[in-house]
Order: C-alpha cells, then structure tokens, then sequence
C-alpha cells in the first residue's frame, strides 16, 4: 500500500505566498488569514519534507534555501495539475469545466473581461472564471505565487522575468488625445515635439510611467508632467476638461468622457514601436484545458480588437 503524502496543498499554497511576499507577515496579509497560520504551516511542511525552506533573518525577512527554491518550482506545477485534475473531475462528456483564475492589467479590463466572459458563457458555460487586476509586478508575483494560471499584461518590465514567459496576442501603438477644443484637434495627426510647451496628463503605473516619459523624452523634450492619475478614464476626463494632453495606447469606442466632456485622438507621426499585449505564464507551468481555452479565447478577442 502506498504511504499516504504528509503535506498539504493549502501548506504549498501559503510556502508559496510567503516566498513571493519575502515574510510570513506579508504573505498572512495577502491571503487574508493570521500570521501564525501561516507559520505554523509551513513549520509543519518544513517538518514533513525533513528540510529547512527558508533562511530567517531577523530585519530582512525570509530567504529560500536552494531545497526551498526547488520546492518552489515543484509546487507550482503540482499546484496547476491539481486544479486541472479537478476541472476534469467535475467535467462530463469532455465539457470542459471548473475554475481558471487569471490576471488582467488594469487598464485593460474595460477592453477584454465583458467581451471573454460572453464568450466563455457561450462556448464554455462549465468554465468558472476568477480575474485579479493588477499593475504589472502585482501579476507577475501572482503568477509566481500560483494564484494565477496566466495573465494579460503588456510587455513592460517583461523582460527582466527570467522565470516567465509570454506570446504576444496584440500591437497597441501609442496615441495622443487632446481636448475636443485644442487648435491641434482636427489635423488627425501630430509629432510628440508639437505639444512640447503644453502640460501632460500621465498615466501613473509601475512602467506605463516610464514608458510614456521615454516617448516624450525621444522628442528632445522634457515632459511636463502636470497631473498623475492611475485611472485610465480619470486620465481621459482630465484632458477633456483642457487641462493637458496625454499618450495613451487603448481605445476606447467612444470620444465622451465620464466627466461629460470630449477628447480627440490623434495618430502619432513619431516612430515608435507599439506595445505587445501578451499572454504571460510561468515557465514550467503545464497550463490546464481550461486555461488554454481561455487564452485562446483572448486571442480571438485581441484580433478582432484589431480588424474592427
């Protein structure tokens, strides 16, 4: 008779968490439980694996030892195959069904989650779908914590993840808009360089930001940067009130505003590369069906994003 495995899923679960947040205080804020419990599991999984996970230091958090580095690799696969084990347990006649959680950048949202959940409810109605939003490097640790199977993210800051990996589903070209009323608004095109002299609405996110610095700075030009705002539609309505110009790379359907104003997008002459809009998974991560279906289903979103 096979013995019995001693630790638990949940016990991989909070290892993970804590390894990404870098303590055990952390890693109980992030899942929402008392620190103690996620002490004593992992003592508990340090206890039935026979190995020290984590090096302790007083003042500098938690450290993985190279056992606990392995284990790191090892629970985030059985951690996927876990759930795709129990999607497929829950499914009938080759249905797919049960829960695939994805990340989702925030400024996103508007543009890809009502357009995937129609289509998941249409083609996939078993499938139960759990979004986290966040700026870039909260989805990345998301990924690396396994409490998401992928994410929908831009390529910024992408690079530098030597443990992740993505496949690009869209171009986003960047853009300016300006008020409906600026002197600038009906020429349908404009050079970075022109708006030097005007204030510049920006986009406040860990890496949009300094995207969109570079883009003004490749003009010879100092941004002058006169709002920061981390809402997409904030950034819009304050640019229709005629306070600035912004660079932008989504578009919305609309010119209207939720402040009740308008704003004019213009192409950019400026060559720039576009952003790639990307599906991004841990490396030796098996994705599930399910997950698969998901992402494909995002990259019809994305190409008839484009083609509309």
């Amino acid at each position: 008779m096979t013995s019995p495995v001693g630790f638990t899923f949940v016990q991989l679960r909070y290892f993970l968490v804590a390894a990404e947040c870098g303590s055990m205080t952390a890693a109980a804020e992030d899942l929402h439980i008392a620190q103690s419990a996620v002490s004593s599991a992992i003592h508990k999984l340090e206890r039935d694996l026979r190995v020290d996970l984590f090096i302790r230091r007083r003042g500098q958090g938690l450290v993985l030892t190279p056992a606990g580095e392995r284990l790191r690799s090892q629970a985030r696969a059985l951690l996927a195959r876990a759930r795709e084990v129990e999607g497929e347990a829950r499914g009938s006649n080759g249905t797919l069904s049960g829960p695939v959680a994805f990340g989702c950048f925030t400024t996103l949202a508007p543009y890809y989650l009502p357009a995937l959940f129609g289509a998941v409810t249409q083609r996939h109605p078993g499938i139960e779908i759990d979004v986290v939003e966040g700026e870039a490097e909260q989805l990345f640790q998301a990924l690396r914590a396994g409490r998401i199977d992928f994410a929908l993210t831009y390529d910024l800051g992408l690079s530098a993840e030597a443990d992740l990996r993505g496949k690009t589903i869209a171009h986003a070209p960047a853009h300016v808009i300006v008020p409906a009323t600026h002197h600038l608004a009906g020429q349908g095109t404009v050079e970075l360089s022109e708006l030097a002299a005007e204030p510049l609405v920006l986009l406040d996110l860990p890496y949009s930001r300094d995207y969109f610095h570079a883009l003004v700075a490749a003009t010879g030009t100092a941004p002058d940067v006169r709002y920061r705002t981390q809402n997409y539609e904030a950034v819009r309505s304050l640019v229709a009130q005629g306070l600035g110009y912004s660079v932008l790379n989504q578009r919305p359907a609309t010119s209207q505003t939720y402040g009740g104003g308008e704003v004019v997008e213009l192409e950019l002459r400026d060559r720039q590369p576009p952003l790639e809009l990307k599906l991004v998974t841990v490396q030796e991560v098996t994705q599930s069906a399910r997950a698969q279906a998901v992402m494909e289903l995002l990259r019809e979103i994305a190409v008839n994003r484009a083609t509309a």
